[in-house]
């Protein structure tokens, strides 16, 4: 994996899902009660499997699968008392759509929220949260971008930055 700090950011070319997955895994233990990780890339970019990552540096022990057509998956946390949140608005056409479904509660709630195709809901969000760009370079190669927004995702972008340039 080749990493680069960028400002508030973080630029790093995974060329695997295996890698993807260890860098989700690695975001994932650093993340907290109340954290929002918006996600932001074509179909087939690597969003659910940087997820599933994110699960199992969580501590999930179920297959995570891409909740699109039921909009939200919700995996138990051992030891934490909250929960996983995967989030897909892939199908969400409307912000009084999403608001219908509830998702400000979720945003704004003690679990922790992975959203894909968060920029749907652009106006729904904390105003503090790690975004991440995905992009695919080319069959197994991804570009993924993490722009921290507030002190603590910044904090929290740097230890990733760390966690992988030792790697």
């Amino acid at each position: 994996m080749v990493s680069s700090r960028v400002g508030t950011g973080l630029e790093i070319v995974s060329h695997s899902a295996d890698q993807t997955k260890w860098l989700g895994e690695r975001l994932g233990r650093l993340l907290q009660p109340g954290d929002v990780v918006c996600l932001q890339g074509d179909l087939g970019s690597g969003k659910t499997c940087l997820t599933q990552g994110i699960a199992r540096g969580l501590g999930v022990g179920q297959p995570v699968t891409s909740p699109t057509f039921i909009i939200i998956n919700e995996y138990g946390l051992p030891g934490m008392g909250h929960r996983l949140r995967h989030i897909d608005l892939y199908r969400i056409e409307s912000i009084a759509e999403a608001r219908a479904l509830g998702l400000v509660d979720y945003f704004y709630g003690d679990g922790i929220c992975v959203v894909e195709w968060a920029e749907r809901v652009l106006e729904l969000l904390p105003a503090e949260r790690l975004w991440v760009t995905l992009r695919c370079m080319d069959h197994t190669q991804r570009e993924l971008r993490f722009g921290a927004t507030g002190k603590h995702y910044a904090d929290l972008l740097e230890s990733l930055r760390q966690g992988t340039a030792d790697a």
